[in-house]
């Protein structure tokens, strides 16, 4: 279950004077049940990009394959890959308009065709998943916390079984417990269900310390392919063209030119923890 993409390009308004070329020779593979963070700047092509990857958007030209067909194929079934590529939205909350929780989260396996009574048992599994109690099942999604809004959406894309989760800044506007709360839930889901997980976020502490690879995207074009040591290594490019480190990263740094031979590829603060022990000999 793998997504390929190759030589894609996409863009905007072509033929207008308001043309823009969004996503330049992207070329990337991403095998199944990888965790894979995608950051770079506002206006780097990241959303446009993770929209390619279940049919939103078409590209200008190039070629996206999953599982061995191209999604552009003639006669490829693009509702059926919808299906199996799910995406959440930045604050899709605003998605939710059914009249209690467990409606909404039918909402997507009711358009694929099951039976009430599957669509209720894939809802429930997708709310135990994600961490959303059964008492709330029957609230309202308006009367629930940012946090749980989240949580609510995120299941009424898991109810549809996807192999691919695209999540595009799922903490954006949560406070620091729900950010927390959400990123552990996503990394519990990754671990259990074997499903691909691809995340757009902002945070460097996030993507550093949840994904498998790191994919960095800028002005249309992956600038970095790697994982999270090998890319975070280059911070001082990175923050060339407006990004960052993990602040941890920057600490251990410091560190090294007082004399202590740390790790300063260390990513996360259990990684820097670890090798400050060891240094230190306890």
């Amino acid at each position: 279950m793998s997504i390929k993409i190759e030589h894609l390009n996409y863009i905007y308004s072509q033929g207008t004077a308001y043309e823009k070329q969004a996503l330049k020779d992207i070329c990337l593979e991403i095998p199944h049940g990888e965790f894979v963070g995608i950051i770079g700047h506002t206006g780097s092509g990241k959303s446009t990009l993770i929209q390619h990857l279940n049919g939103l958007i078409k590209a200008t030209d190039g070629i996206i394959c999953y599982n061995g067909e191209n999604i552009y194929g003639e006669r490829y079934n693009m509702k059926e890959l919808r299906n199996q590529v799910g995406l959440v939205f930045q604050y899709p909350e605003h998605q939710l308009f059914e009249v209690d929780v467990l409606s909404d989260v039918c909402f997507g396996p009711k358009n694929q065709g099951f039976s009430r009574e599957e669509c209720e048992k894939r809802a429930k599994e997708a709310l135990k998943l994600v961490g959303l109690k059964e008492k709330y099942h029957q609230s309202s999604p308006f009367e629930l916390s940012g946090g749980q809004k989240r949580r609510a959406a995120i299941a009424g894309v898991l109810a549809m079984r996807p192999k691919v989760l695209i999540l595009d800044e799922p903490t954006a506007g949560l406070d620091p417990k729900g950010r927390d709360e959400i990123l552990e839930q996503i990394a519990y889901l990754h671990k259990e269900t074997d499903i691909t997980v691809i995340l757009v976020s902002h945070s460097m502490e996030d993507i550093a310390k949840y994904a498998d690879r790191i994919i960095v995207m800028n002005q249309g074009q992956v600038m970095y392919n790697s994982t999270p040591k090998e890319v975070f290594a280059h911070y001082k490019e990175l923050e060339e063209v407006g990004l960052a480190a993990p602040q941890v990263t920057y600490i251990m740094h410091e560190i090294a030119k007082k004399g202590l031979a740390v790790d300063t590829g260390a990513t996360t603060v259990k990684e820097a923890a670890d090798s400050i022990m060891e240094v230190l000999g306890k």
